[in-house]
Order: C-alpha cells, then structure tokens, then sequence
C-alpha cells in the first residue's frame, strides 16, 4: 500500500511542477516557486492559421533567442476568444513577470487584461488594441494612417483626386477589431472626398481569412457588372478575392489592394502583378519582447509605440525580394 502511495503523490508533484498546459511551445517549464534565471514572459496569440501571425512568431522566437536568460512562454488561442481568455488566466496564475497579448477580439479580451493589471502583471499589447488604459503599453501599426494611405493610393489608380471615377468592393477582415475599423475608416476618409467613387455590396465580415474573401467576392459580382478596385483589409483576403475574380474570368480591369506585406504573400503577389499594391503592416513580436525586458528591467518606455509602414507598389516589391534573395 505504501508503494501505490508513493508512486500516486510522485505523479501529483510531478503534475504541479509542469506549470500549466499551453497550445504552442513553452521554452521552460515549472510553476511559479520554481527558481529561475531570468523573466518569464506570458505570449498569447490570437491564431496561428494566419501567414502574418506565424511570421510575428517567428520574429518573436528569433528575438528571444537572442535571450538565453528569457523564458517566454507562448500560448496559441487557435482563434478561439474563450481559449485566449483560459490562456490569459494561466499566465496570470502562473505569476508571470510580464505578458504580451495580441488580441483575437478587443472587447472580450479586456476583462482578462484588467486583471492581469490588478495582479501587478505588466500586459503589453500587440497588434490589436484592448478597450482598457490599464495596459503597460500598446505596439502595433496606425491602422488608420495605413487606411489613408490605400485611399489615396486608390484614389490614384481611379484617375486622380477631384477625377476619380469607379466602383470599389471592401473586403472586411474582423468587424469587431480595431484594426479593422481602423483601415476602413482611413480609407473612407479619403475616398468619400471623391463624388465618382461609389461603394458596392454590404459590409461581410471575412475574419481575415482568403477563403472567406473567396466566397464574399463570387457573391458580389454576380451582383455586380461593375467592380473597378477591391480594397481588403489584408493580402490573403485580397488574394481570395482576386482568385474569385480570376475564376470568374473578371481579374482583368479591377485593382486589388491588400494589406500587410509579408515577402512570402503581399510582396510577391505585387511583383507578380495579381495585386496593385500592398502596405507594410510589420509584425510586432520582436519589438514586444524587446519592449517588455527594458520595461522590466527599470528603463522607461512610451505608452505607446507606433510601427513604421510604407506602400509596397510593383518596383518596390522587386527591391525586397532582391534584397531578400542577396542575403546571406
């Protein structure tokens, strides 16, 4: 009786020592009386079926290894708010020292942030906002100045300010996102000013997702005989759309623009002529994990830290991936 004993309170510890259980990879295990060399930093992601969210991992990983003293434990809610929120409150039980959280939705994920705050957790917040000042500090694009900048670029190919004559399909990525929001703001900001521009179909939520985009654009033109410019909220959802076009044999005559500009996607599908322009919405991983160590480590830090962007058009396109192609 004594060895079944033994052997039951052998796996109990070993249970508790394992930490929580994380979708993804943890760089470290244990609970939090655990001695440690350095931080543990709590990473939740929204998704990881995204091509721009793998590559935001990726730069994060690839910044952590430049840590060796750093756990950072990463967390993937595979686009499930619920889960992002279980997520959350294990960093949260673990008595992390700091998280970065990029949100699946900003509303729902707030709760969770407040009260890692009230727990004293430093949250960074990538990418998309929480509705909350109770955060560390905000990374992330200005989706809205990115939203501008399309519009005056589809201005341009739509003949011109005070000339700009066509008929635009938007194409949603999540409605209940700020960077959504943002970008189809920005944009209208800016195309509104045109009276020659007018806006086809109902707004529909494609979750950033091509499939989605795919699906949206068949609907619209068979509706429509008319579609001048698509404007999406992403490359991958300017992409689907596009292939809807093409399948349709209506790709010829309408521009396509996107957003994001990763060199695999946007940049190539630039260059390759299958959409008009992409702008750089650049991954905040790495920034993050940067952010969080001078933050724990007593240096200041801004409230909020705004990402670089630019307009990827053809000839800039080709400069990147020759670039690329030049590395060693």
């Amino acid at each position: 009786m004594s060895k079944v004993w033994t052997a039951t309170s052998l796996l109990f510890l070993l249970v508790l020592l394992g930490g929580i259980a994380l979708a993804g990879s943890a760089l470290a295990q244990g609970d939090a009386t655990t001695p440690r060399k350095g931080p543990v930093i709590g990473f939740s992601q929204a998704t990881t079926v995204e091509p721009w969210r793998l590559l935001f991992n990726e730069e994060l990983r690839a910044e952590a290894a430049r840590h060796p003293e750093v756990t950072v434990l990463m967390a993937d809610a595979n686009d499930s708010v619920a889960q992002q929120v279980t997520d959350m409150e294990g960093f949260i039980k673990r008595k992390v020292d700091a998280i970065l959280i990029s949100p699946k939705e900003s509303a729902e994920l707030t709760p969770v942030v407040i009260k890692a705050a009230d727990a004293g957790i430093p949250v960074f917040v990538l990418d998309r906002n929480v509705e909350t000042d109770r955060i560390t500090q905000f990374i992330g694009g200005d989706n809205r100045a990115i939203g501008r900048a399309a519009g005056h670029y589809a201005v341009q190919l739509l003949g011109g300010e005070g000339k700009a004559r066509g008929m635009i399909f938007e194409v949603w990525g999540g409605m209940k996102t700020r960077p959504s929001q943002d970008r189809h703001d920005g944009f209208h900001e800016v195309v509104e000013r045109e009276p020659g521009i007018r806006f086809v179909g109902q707004p529909v939520d494609c979750d950033w997702k091509q499939h989605l985009a795919y699906e949206a654009m068949l609907d619209i033109l068979d509706k429509e005989p008319r579609i001048d410019l698509v404007y999406a909220h992403n490359d991958p959802m300017a992409y689907g759309a596009w292939m809807a076009a093409r399948d349709e044999g209506r790709a010829e005559g309408i521009a396509f623009l996107g957003i994001d500009g990763i060199p695999s996607e946007g940049v190539r599908w630039v260059r390759d002529g299958v959409l008009s322009a992409t702008f750089l919405y650049k991954t905040p991983g790495d920034e993050g994990l940067r952010q969080a160590l001078k933050f724990l480590a007593g240096e200041p830090i801004a409230r909020t830290l705004t990402l670089p962007t630019e307009v990827i058009d053809r000839q800039r396109a080709e400069e990147i991936l020759a670039a690329r192609k030049n590395q060693p």
